[in-house]
């Protein structure tokens, strides 16, 4: 029969770690000699030197070829996606739903015009260049301090009755609201090839035709001028203001329809199934107040 382990005392134990931290019957500290630990040390010491050697220039390779104005690599639409504001949607689809006989339901949707329209001041453009109209705007040179590119100015009394400046409830106190219309940022991105062609936004109504009686556009003709592209990035162009487009929609009967704005350009694709939001947004719009 085994006979039973014989148990060790805190005592015993606390003599055996101490034998182990230093053995003075063959000189070693913690299982090695202090030589040794010598040679162990410089071994790591040097190995980590050389791994964090070789981790900095990998670094450095890395940012010195990188530019920092635009990415190597973009996985980003090879068309603008499309928004549309006031951007108080519903849970599944774009949908905005006002009611123009209630103060609160379209001072909320007025006000979020109003925040998002506020660095379309003037005074707020400063530093922006007005550009020549109807061409791209190409830089080749950094010619602003800072090392940086102009930007083109665009001024918010461009979007007419939308702008806010003499309409501040930007239509939801009646049957025309104002909509705007914002395609996304494409680093180095040229809507078209077309010089003939202008770029702009046209909206069709989808269902409920009836309901809108007309549909006016701001600039005219819902023109994104040339001369605000391409663009050039945030850090070449920190004061960049996209190109807007108002849409106006005159709602009558049981007012509400679906709509579809799409900016028109042959470098914007609008059919990608997969992709809702590229070149186009769906929205439906619905005015709840008295009809």
């Amino acid at each position: 029969m085994a006979t039973l382990k014989e148990k060790r005392t805190c005592g015993q134990r606390c003599e055996d770690f101490g034998r182990f931290v230093w053995n003075s019957d063959n000189g070693t500290l913690m299982g090695r000699t202090p030589e040794k630990w010598v040679y162990i040390s410089l071994y790591y010491a040097a190995f980590y030197v050389v791994m964090t050697s070789l981790f900095s220039l990998a670094i450095w390779v890395l940012m010195y070829t990188l530019d920092p104005y635009a990415p190597d690599y973009q996985d980003r639409l090879l068309s603008p996606g499309v928004m549309v504001w006031p951007d108080k949607y519903g849970e599944e689809h774009v949908e905005i739903t006002y009611n123009s006989s209630d103060k609160h339901s379209w001072t909320k949707m007025s006000s979020c015009l109003d925040t998002f329209l506020k660095p379309y001041k003037d005074d707020k453009q400063t530093e922006c260049d007005n550009c020549t109209k109807g061409t791209y705007f190409f830089q080749k040179h950094f010619t602003t301090p800072n090392n940086t590119k102009k930007s083109c100015s665009f001024p918010r009394s461009l979007l007419g009755p939308c702008s806010g400046l003499h309409d501040s409830t930007f239509g939801y106190n009646c049957t025309m609201p104002c909509l705007i219309i914002k395609m996304n940022r494409i680093i180095g991105f040229l809507p078209s090839s077309n010089n003939k062609s202008q770029i702009h936004v046209n909206c069709t109504v989808l269902s409920g035709k009836e309901n809108v009686k007309k549909i006016e556009y701001y600039p005219d003709k819902g023109i994104m001028d040339r001369s605000y592209f391409p663009y050039y990035g945030n850090l070449a162009q920190p004061h960049y203001l996209n190109p807007l487009v108002a849409v106006r929609v005159d709602l009558v009967g049981k007012q509400q329809a679906k709509l579809q704005c799409r900016v028109v350009a042959d470098k914007i694709s609008y059919q990608n199934f997969h992709e809702p939001y590229e070149g186009k947004v769906d929205f439906t719009l619905t005015n709840l107040g008295n009809h």
